[in-house]
């Protein structure tokens, strides 16, 4: 058997931005319609509602321009917050109804599992694949799917670790689900070119395929029964799971998941009450109607330069509207357990995501108006943008803030504008209507976490599954506090990125950080000395002038402060396992681990031992050398044959012809020389046998 299937071609064709295709859409139910009125409506008139009580506070007849910025920079906030507790107010009073199927029917149709990596750890990633298979094959579905890592990786030692992990993989698997691999010799448009690349060459033999992330882990029942959805529901284009965070050892992994699990169902219900069937993509862990993808998902490259032209980066929501726009269905559903992935380790770890999704957010404003388009989907790609650029808006509106505090301070009201005038004019300042306006803002930015520990307390089976009600009331007040912390230093990142992408500085496509470790002091300090000046400076200025104005702002200033300590034990797994031990921010994994994570703990030993992580690794095990040959896509490598790989072909052979071992060899290459090392059977022949002395590195590795 080869790495890959026979080719069962389909043509995916970029769509035209500015031509909608003809479609129909069946009207919402009305649920949805309910869901809409609230969310949208309500937020609406609250915003409106604030916005009067803020023009109310301010004397009318002494406006200024600081005024003038920081009314509307209130009403932005106002307006954002109380959008996201009236969908959480909708989800929990118009939440959709989960579809009635027959979980003992028989699966009809043929589905490809699509795991796309990209310099990741292949053993862990393979593990969770083994996992995800035997739940399938435990319940019977085992052959209506196929296993497909599609690889975007570009360092020659993790192709090895990924076609040796393959291979341990197919062992794991065989005669249960067949397990396929390819290598693309160019990362074009990154991953949303790694999957269209599978569709265009694979696609035409699976109806639907499920698309996952390297740390993406399903139950086997998840799977099918969403598989049976898709099934049950022909117009049906996509349909996303909720996954839940998990699997984090370190305190920031800790504190994101029991968010999620706390929260995050509520996001869940509000955002798929008010979508509908105009729903979003998130990227992984959701079931795609493989031609449907084809015929109307194909990503244009949108013109002008980076970061706002170029390759499409968070493809995920423009596939989505684009299925959509085609008349084609896209719904998640939130009833839809057993599915789960990775969070950043760090804070650090997080802000560099956030960097690339910033990007790709903003990138959005280029699609935004594109014609065709479903409202709710405009409204997915505005929600994406705010959700970056409310950092710089809730920083620029502090700034503002303190400028009229300075205002205040330094200059003297004019109390006789009138050189005629008998009674002085005195400022006017509702201080009272501002203090009711700001507790209104934090009941509601406290909306859905209220309505999350409601639940989860109210909630038996919810309640039980995170240790039960004083736990939840622990790890919640925990949270909020730890949150707080964190939001300044996160505040000040996210508002760098927007910047540095307003200046047009791109991103860049680095590999995720996955495994967490204690930041050392020297980067911590690195990391953040202009958060913890501003902080100090700051918190001085206004400890001699106005103190009262510290103590609103104490938790902004304390969280700059202490920035470096706070990045520096976020990713440190002995600061995770002691917060374990207290059991604070444990979740439903912590206390009984889920099935398919037990599954695929022990596959990954199992297949770790199996891998070679390494080009030289190679020499020591001749089967291992023989695995990543057969792994190896030739007619893929012979399809990419340009002159530049051509050259690091010859150099490399001239190289191993040279050397007097295969570590001499090695060490002479070059990064492209080594790819074009491992990606010939012929060279790597050449190179284990070159020059007549037995080779160090192998015998020390045996």
């Amino acid at each position: 058997m080869g790495p890959t299937p026979p080719r069962a071609p389909l043509e995916m064709p970029a769509q035209n931005l500015r031509r909608s295709p003809p479609a129909k859409f069946r009207p919402q139910s009305w649920r949805t319609v309910g869901a809409r009125i609230l969310t949208f409506g309500g937020a609406l008139a609250l915003t409106i509602l604030g916005a009067d009580q803020m023009l109310r506070a301010f004397d009318p007849d002494a406006v200024n321009g600081l005024q003038i910025a920081l009314r509307a920079l209130f009403v932005v906030t106002f307006g954002w917050i109380a959008l996201s507790a009236c969908a959480a107010l909708a989800g929990l009073i118009f939440a959709p109804r989960a579809p009635r199927t027959d979980a003992s029917a028989p699966l009809r149709s043929r589905t490809a599992i699509v795991m796309p990596v990209y310099n990741e750890d292949a053993a862990a990633s393979c593990a969770a694949l083994t996992a995800m298979a035997r739940g399938l094959e435990a319940l019977g579905h085992a052959r209506h799917f196929e296993i497909f890592v599609i690889s975007d990786s570009r360092d020659p030692d993790v192709w090895v670790e990924e076609t040796t992990a393959v291979e341990a993989l197919r062992r794991e698997l065989e005669g249960v689900m067949p397990v396929w691999y390819r290598r693309r010799p160019f990362n074009t448009a990154r991953k949303s070119g790694n999957v269209q690349d599978f569709v265009e060459k694979w696609g035409g033999r699976y109806d639907f395929f499920l698309a996952l992330d390297a740390d993406s882990l399903m139950e086997g029942a998840t799977i099918a029964e969403m598989v049976r959805r898709m099934e049950a529901r022909p117009r049906l284009g996509l349909l996303q799971s909720n996954p839940a965070l998990a699997f984090g050892s370190t305190p920031f992994a800790r504190l994101q998941q029991f968010a999620g699990a706390l929260y995050g169902p509520v996001v869940a219900r509000g955002v798929a009450a008010w979508q509908g069937t105009d729903g979003n993509f998130w990227g992984h862990n959701a079931v795609i109607r493989t031609r449907a993808f084809a015929a109307s998902a194909g990503l244009p490259e949108l013109s002008g330069r980076k970061p706002f032209g170029g390759h499409v980066l968070s493809h995920d929501f423009v596939e989505a509207a684009l299925l959509r726009r085609a008349g084609w269905e896209v719904r998640m559903d939130p009833d839809l357990g057993g599915s789960w992935e990775g969070s950043p380790p760090s804070l650090l770890a997080a802000s560099v995501r956030d960097r690339r999704w910033a990007q790709g957010n903003l990138q959005h404003a280029k699609i935004i108006g594109a014609r065709g388009l479903r409202w709710p989907n405009r409204v997915h790609f505005a929600i994406g943008i705010g959700s970056y650029l409310m950092s710089p808006i809730w920083l620029i509106m502090i700034c503002v803030g303190l400028a009229l505090t300075a205002q205040a301070i330094w200059f003297r009201p004019e109390y006789f504008p009138s050189g005629f005038q008998l009674f002085p004019t005195w400022p006017r300042f509702d201080s009272e209507r501002m203090l009711t306006l700001f507790l209104v803002s934090m009941g509601l930015l406290m909306t859905p976490k209220i309505i999350g520990i409601l639940n989860a307390i109210l909630v038996g089976e919810r309640r039980r599954s995170m240790g039960g009600a004083l736990r939840i009331l622990w790890g919640a007040s925990a949270e909020i506090l730890l949150s707080a912390l964190v939001a300044p230093a996160m505040m000040m990142m996210q508002s760098r990125h927007v910047f540095d992408i307003l200046m047009g500085r791109d991103a860049g496509w680095v590999p995720q950080e996955r495994e967490g470790a204690a930041l050392p002091w020297r980067m911590a300090i690195a990391a953040h000395w202009g958060h913890v000046s501003i902080g100090v400076l700051l918190a001085i200025a206004l400890w001699l002038t106005q103190p009262e104005v510290l103590i609103w702002l104490s938790p902004v200033l304390v969280g700059l402060a202490l920035s470096p300590l706070i990045s520096r034990i976020s990713g440190d797994p002995k600061v995770g396992a002691a917060l374990r031990r207290m059991r604070l921010l444990d979740t439903a994994g912590d206390l009984r681990a889920f099935p398919a994570a037990v599954t695929a703990q022990a596959a990954e030993t199992r297949i770790r031992d199996g891998v070679a992580d390494s080009l030289t690794a190679l020499l020591a095990r001749p089967d291992r050398f023989d695995e990543h040959a057969a792994g190896v896509d030739a007619e893929l490598e012979a399809e990419a044959d340009t002159e530049s790989r051509q050259l690091a072909r010859v150099t490399a052979a001239a190289k191993i012809q040279a050397a007097s071992s295969p570590a001499e060899a090695l060490r002479w290459m070059s990064k492209e020389e080594r790819t074009a090392l491992a990606g010939r059977r012929d060279l790597l022949e050449a190179w284990r046998a070159c020059g007549d002395a037995p080779d160090p590195a192998a015998k020390a590795a045996e």
